[in-house]
């Protein structure tokens, strides 16, 4: 198959547009004009069903949706592109816009490292053991996520974050020996063609970095171009690559992104894990928790079962981070903590390699254990899965039970206190 992308311009040539109003045509215009949209003709084709596509997941996942904007903020960019405004115009009202939807979610700014006098604006490091990197070549994607909390990385420049030159990667490693873990992510890097896959991880394997152990690959290809690695016209040398770094002693693991059992389903998935796996590949999966798209336990527990089948190792439920279209997706942490109860009990010890739900916020990642009454308190019990300073990780906490909060900032310390118990040293290390 060819990829064929679709976007703003050219989303009313899709020949099953015939099945949407003229008024849902203009929905995806306006609200696409604020949040960035792109789709394909795999997911188009194979993965929605069009004789149900109002509640069909993956139209959800790709087409924006009305609801996704403030009811005012919707009104006065329908207004403006129904009036044929100007340009200029419309472009101010959509900067306004997108500058309330927390473009910076999680503090991400605060992850980039001066290195030699220098911001290192393609790097992130927050946890100690693992260096985030961002190839210039690899900041869009083949399809993008209604819910992607890296959104302002296609829409505002001054929120982007690249990088092209490897000898910067290499010697910030170099300098880092207890980093062990490169991550490579976007924007998709599986959007790069092999020449460029070949240029970093050449780099890397000619430096002999000893603390370097494993490379990870943040992606959502599986789902929304899986022909990536298997018939796009360089697929067999990227495979060839993997297996040359798998021999040099690096595990590449492969971060896929799988919000939907669905995804798994159609044959050209299924022949790309299977590859994957044969080059030694290994493959994890993890999603957000999203009204709309997931919010059930059955959905859950036949997602990890699937994958499991087909050697995929279950491994993150996120919640839906706080930007973007969050008020659409949200799901309340208690409801997010039963959901993932539920499904975790309809599942074998195999399966349970999941961690969640967990959100990826400032601090770190923090997990919702459970809800429990202490002294008669009900609560929330907390935990760092990770944690900028890695003291924090695995020692649990404590927060006032709050049944409509939907993230971290929103909760209180229990028990009387002022703050939390990682709080005076997070601020410190901000500093």
């Amino acid at each position: 198959m060819i990829y064929k992308p679709y976007s703003l311009h050219n989303f009313r040539q899709i020949p099953q547009m015939h099945f949407l109003t003229e008024e849902q045509k203009l929905e995806i215009e306006v609200v696409g004009t604020v949040l960035p949209f792109k789709t394909d003709n795999y997911v188009v084709d194979e993965l929605i069903d069009w004789s149900n596509f109002k509640r069909d997941p993956f139209f959800i996942l790709n087409f924006p949706q009305k609801e996704m904007l403030d009811k005012r903020d919707f009104d006065k960019v329908a207004s403006l592109i129904k009036g044929n405004a100007d340009k200029s115009r419309i472009r101010e009202e959509v900067k306004r816009i997108r500058l309330k939807l927390n473009p910076n979610p999680a503090g991400q700014e605060n992850n980039v490292p001066v290195f030699n006098g220098k911001r290192l604006n393609g790097i992130q490091h927050k946890y100690r053991e693992i260096m985030l990197f961002f190839p210039t070549q690899g900041q869009t994607c083949h399809a993008y996520c209604t819910f992607c909390f890296r959104w302002p990385q296609f829409a505002l420049n001054e929120f982007k974050f690249a990088m092209k030159e490897a000898s910067q990667m290499v010697a910030y490693l170099k300098a880092n020996p207890h980093i062990t873990d490169v991550l490579f992510t976007g924007g998709d890097p599986a959007v790069m063609k092999t020449k460029f896959f070949e240029h970093y991880f050449d780099a890397l394997l000619e430096a002999d970095i000893p603390n370097l152990r494993n490379i990870r690959i943040g992606t959502k290809s599986l789902t929304y171009w899986p022909y990536r690695f298997t018939t796009d016209s360089d697929a067999d040398d990227l495979l060839r690559l993997f297996e040359k770094v798998k021999k040099q002693g690096i595990n590449i693991a492969l971060m896929a992104h799988f919000n939907h059992p669905g995804e798994l389903k159609t044959k050209a998935v299924q022949d790309a894990v299977q590859r994957l796996l044969n080059a030694g590949v290994q493959i994890r999966s993890q999603s957000p928790l999203m009204r709309n798209i997931n919010d059930r336990a059955d959905i859950w527990a036949e997602n990890w079962k699937e994958q499991v089948r087909q050697g995929i190792i279950p491994y993150y439920m996120f919640v839906a981070r706080d930007t973007g279209a969050q008020d659409y997706f949200a799901v309340s942490l208690n409801r997010a903590w039963q959901i993932f109860r539920s499904a975790y009990n309809q599942v074998s010890g195999i399966h349970r390699t999941v961690k969640g739900p967990s959100m990826s916020c400032s601090p770190g990642k923090v997990q919702i254990v459970g809800v429990s009454e202490v002294n008669g308190e009900k609560l929330f019990v907390l935990n760092f899965l990770q944690g900028r300073d890695p003291s924090w990780v695995g020692k649990p906490f404590f927060a006032k039970f709050d049944p409509n909060a939907v993230w971290f900032d929103e909760l209180e310390p229990a028990f009387g206190e002022s703050s939390f118990f990682y709080e005076k040293q997070y601020i410190e290390l901000l500093a």
